[in-house]
């Protein structure tokens, strides 16, 4: 089915406020109109992290407290807006930690009652989803979308038949293939977080070197990276003297076949439009020409965010919290965080 770019525009551009404080990022920005980005604040805590080679929950939402206030500041100033000239604050609900969770949906529930607007509470898969809009306004788009979110909690495929509409085609068994990238990089000796340190040393390396197993080969959509990571690691017991820019590139080669070829696959099945990227693997330089020259091969759109806009943001929180608002309107005051939230389905 073919769906329109946009639903009928308001008079006014509408501009809302985001927070994002899922997990290890404090940020914050304002959107316009659901793409037009005007600001994106982002304070990292990797520097915090790092040391103990993941997130330690206690340490993000305490981070978060302190930052978060001057980071919307900040935005606000940036995007050269006041905070009662907002027309919405959203922010992330869930899924992710449920301490740094509740930071931001406290926040942006006081915010909203202060200044007299809506308040949004946002899926933080669905902003993913949206990231691949921002910077790109007037670009059209039709559904439906094959769509690979893919993060270091998530991998899975969707068919995306309208805004907000999602039908689940697949996804990991086991480990996310983000997942995946922290743990082989762990072995490596290439520090947090994985995803970029791989993909940075995989550069110098062949991809052809080693013949790392494709997990689930044979099954249409769904995924599995447990056994590929229990192969680096027997790999590397058998040649401590292995190239480590080789068994990077080896491995990345492994995790960006399995995830090209599927969802290759899945949007012939579903005749897809176009292709979307989403999560924070999708700044992957390899998956990312991969996927780019399977839609142009395959005559597809593409949809790519930019990579700054692949990791946590909070300017992907303000795109969806447009599309909600408009669905559904704003949020209940009660609503909470959720650490366990899913991607609102379609039944089966």
């Amino acid at each position: 089915m073919t769906v329109p770019n946009t639903p009928a525009a308001p008079s006014a551009p509408l501009r809302i406020l985001g927070i994002e404080t899922s997990c290890d990022e404090t940020a914050a920005a304002v959107v316009e109109d659901g793409a037009r980005v005007l600001s994106s604040v982002v304070s990292s805590q990797v520097d915090l992290h790092a040391r103990f080679g993941g997130v330690v929950p206690e340490i993000a939402s305490r981070a978060h407290v302190d930052l978060l206030t001057p980071v919307i500041a900040e935005a606000l100033l940036h995007a050269s807006v006041d905070g009662p000239d907002v027309d919405a604050v959203a922010a992330t609900s869930g899924p992710g930690l449920i301490g740094s969770l509740l930071v931001g949906v406290s926040a942006a529930k006081a915010l909203a009652l202060v200044w007299g607007v809506p308040f949004v509470g946002v899926n933080h898969l669905e902003a993913h989803i949206y990231a691949a809009w921002l910077e790109e306004p007037d670009r059209s788009f039709e559904m439906p979308l094959a769509v690979l979110l893919v993060s270091g909690g998530h991998t899975m495929l969707v068919a995306m038949e309208g805004h907000g509409q999602y039908r689940l085609l697949g996804q990991t068994i086991d480990d996310a293939a983000g997942e995946a990238f922290d743990k082989v990089a762990r072995v490596l000796g290439l520090g947090y977080p994985g995803g970029p340190a791989i993909d940075k040393v995989a550069a110098d390396g062949d991809p052809t070197a080693i013949a790392f197993p494709r997990g689930l080969a044979d099954d249409a959509y769904s995924f599995s990276f447990s056994g590929l990571k229990t192969s680096v690691i027997t790999y590397l017991r058998k040649h401590p003297e292995a190239d480590t820019a080789d068994v990077a590139a080896s491995f990345q080669e492994a995790v960006v076949d399995v995830l090209v070829t599927k969802t290759r696959r899945a949007a012939n099945a579903i005749g897809a439009k176009g292709i979307c990227l989403a999560g924070g693997v999708a700044a992957n330089s390899v998956l990312r020409e991969r996927m780019l020259d399977a839609c142009i091969q395959d005559d597809r759109s593409a949809f790519l965010p930019s990579r700054a806009m692949c990791t946590d943001n909070a300017a992907m929180v303000a795109a969806a919290a447009w599309w909600r608002l408009r669905s559904d309107g704003p949020s209940p005051l009660d609503l909470g965080a959720d650490a366990n939230l899913r991607l609102p389905l379609l039944p089966t």
